[in-house]
């Protein structure tokens, strides 16, 4: 990207919502604008983990003022995630679906490994460099993450089910700062977070910090009364004494501290007992609040997916791929094939999105049988619950879904994909690597000079391959699985006319 191009991006919290708007100054990233609404959308999940209609609604409503201020900004410019709400919520898709419309732009889910890494990305990038092992922890609204690094690169990463709005309506739902409701809260959060010992504690660290909106609000309670340390950093101390003010305030709205928003006084109880369990666990003594979040991280991450040699996506295939063993011979063979034939198919698209089309061709291509360990007859199947299961970085749980969906349909019959044939875009992908998975079948580069793939140019809604009479003779075997793709393809709204010529 060029230096003066605006970049923004997009956090939909269980808490709060927010818009960061920043500017490419030579290669650094200088912030322009930052905006945050409490949306609580946390609070609107019932037992039945769906949101009503009011936290949709609020949702809404701030998304809407947001799209206000990213009037003009291009798609690549902008990159909006969904945090634990909304990976819990099972009517996610309605939601989202009025979202993405009124923000104007895609939003992704992300597990949570993938929340905690650009966490960690979103901190580092605002701190010195240094080659110092940090612990980085974020406090949210449902979730919490902890993540070990050193540099720029996170080593552990991980999201647990707890956090400031859960905990507040689960263990204070009666308003109600007691020292026994304080108890149960650190009981409760030590005992879904007692697994973080083993590769996140104090003990072999260099330093540690705090993300985001707990860690913010305790800090800055703790800066204004004096009770932190010299420099700003958060203590055991420090938490003592904030509980013990809380508890004296006997209920949430008789809250009356500096630093204590207005906002979170409804959520910092069950927050400060989370990140008190967390002192406990991990020996942490001191506790650094960073100003790098989320936010941050999801826009050094739209610069790195820019290029392909940056776009942590890439390594994270070949990971898979080499994790699962995957013949890297044959993925390289069906991926250039896909990328050939696709060529005509993907033409019509702007370069953005052809290139992103043209990566998940190649990924799917390098990951169609990452199955094959656990099953050679069903290994398509087995490679679509692996991607549709698995914490990959980088990717988005919608961006994984189309891989395994892709995965899935490279072979056998079509049908266990109808829900995705009203997707032109997917179909064609699908396309291009099924004829490619066709072409390689003896594992053996194909000659494809004399195969050319394009959307058929008649009446019928669909794809034309043509191909010379001397390749059919030569290749009696592909050209009969050519065949047998047409009559695959006759059973969905789209159709494969093949020609000889």
């Amino acid at each position: 990207m060029q230096s003066g191009t605006r970049l923004a991006a997009v956090d939909l919290g269980s808490n709060s919502f927010r818009l960061e708007i920043a500017r490419l100054e030579q290669g650094q990233i200088q912030r322009m604008e930052y905006h945050k609404e409490t949306v609580r959308q946390g609070n609107g999940l019932d037992a039945d983990r769906r949101l009503s209609q009011d936290a949709m609604q609020r949702g809404w409503n701030c998304l809407a003022r947001f799209g206000e201020r990213l009037a003009g900004f291009e798609p690549g410019q902008v990159r909006a995630v969904a945090t634990q709400t909304l990976r819990e919520a099972r009517n996610r898709d309605e939601f989202l679906a009025v979202a993405r419309q009124i923000l104007g732009f895609p939003i992704d889910v992300i597990s949570g490994r993938e929340e905690a890494r650009l966490i960690y990305q979103g901190v580092t990038h605002l701190l010195p460099q240094s080659d110092e092992r940090r612990l980085v922890m974020d406090i949210g609204g449902r979730s919490t993450e902890l993540i070990v690094g050193q540099g720029y690169t996170a080593q552990a990463m991980e999201s647990y089910r707890v956090g400031s709005v859960a905990w507040s309506m689960r263990h204070f739902a009666d308003g109600v700062l007691s020292a026994r409701n304080f108890e149960r809260a650190e009981i409760a959060a030590k005992a879904v977070l007692d697994d973080a010992v083993a590769t996140h504690a104090r003990a072999h660290l260099d330093a540690a910090y705090g993300s985001s909106g707990t860690v913010g609000a305790v800090a800055d309670a703790l800066r204004l009364a004096g009770r932190a340390a010299h420099d700003g950093a958060i203590t055991r101390d420090g938490l003592d004494w904030l509980r013990e003010r809380l508890v004296k305030a006997q209920r949430f709205e008789a809250i009356r501290l500096d630093g204590i928003k207005e906002e979170r006084k409804a959520v910092i109880a069950g927050g400060l007992a989370v990140l008190r369990a967390l002192f406990d666990l991990l020996g942490i003594e001191r506790l650094r609040h960073a100003h790098g979040a989320l936010r941050h991280g999801a826009l050094v991450d739209l610069l790195d997916r820019e290029r392909e040699v940056t776009d942590v996506r890439a390594s994270s295939v070949e990971h898979l791929a080499a994790r699962f063993g995957a013949d890297a011979q044959q993925a390289g063979r069906v991926a250039r094939s896909a990328l050939r034939l696709g060529h005509e198919l993907l033409a019509p698209l702007a370069p953005a999105e052809r290139q992103e089309a043209e990566r998940q061709i190649a990924w799917a291509a390098r990951l169609h049988e990452v199955g094959s360990r656990i099953s050679h007859a069903d290994y398509h199947k087995h490679g679509a619950y692996i991607l549709d299961n698995a914490d990959v970085p980088g990717f988005a749980m919608h961006e994984l879904h189309t891989l395994s969906q892709l995965v899935l349909g490279h072979r056998g019959k079509l049908r266990k994909l109808e829900s995705r044939f009203g997707d032109a875009l997917f179909m064609r992908q699908l396309m291009a690597l099924r004829l490619a998975v066709i072409l390689c079948h003896a594992r053996q580069d194909p000659r494809q000079e004399d195969i050319r793939l394009a959307i058929d140019p008649g009446p019928a809604h669909g794809f034309a391959l043509s191909v010379s009479g001397g390749w059919m003779a030569a290749w009696p075997q592909s050209a009969h699985l050519l065949r047998e793709e047409v009559l695959a393809w006759q059973k969905t709204p789209w159709g494969l006319r093949l020609s000889v010529r």
